[in-house]
């Protein structure tokens, strides 16, 4: 009997595993701008913000457009 995944719930798994990978990387970018802290360059924190925005958005789309497992496992896998 073959293994079937169910492509729907793949796909719900690799978006909270995207949330969960962009939440890290915008954890030390976060820290700069709500703290304020002396020294450190909010703009340039910002600007790292926003790339990490570009590249989940990209994954997001990667994922929704996502026709098979092995599609999926491709995306997820360059996160």
């Amino acid at each position: 009997m073959p293994i079937t995944t169910n492509l729907t719930k793949a796909k719900t798994i690799a978006h909270e595993m995207r949330r969960a990978n962009r939440e890290e990387e915008f954890k030390p970018h976060d820290d700069i701008i709500a703290k304020q802290i002396p020294g450190a360059d909010a703009d340039a924190a910002e600007t790292a913000r926003a790339a990490i925005r570009t590249r989940y958005e990209t994954a997001q789309t990667n994922i929704d457009a996502a026709a098979d497992v092995d599609a999926l496992t491709t995306v997820v896998e360059s996160m």
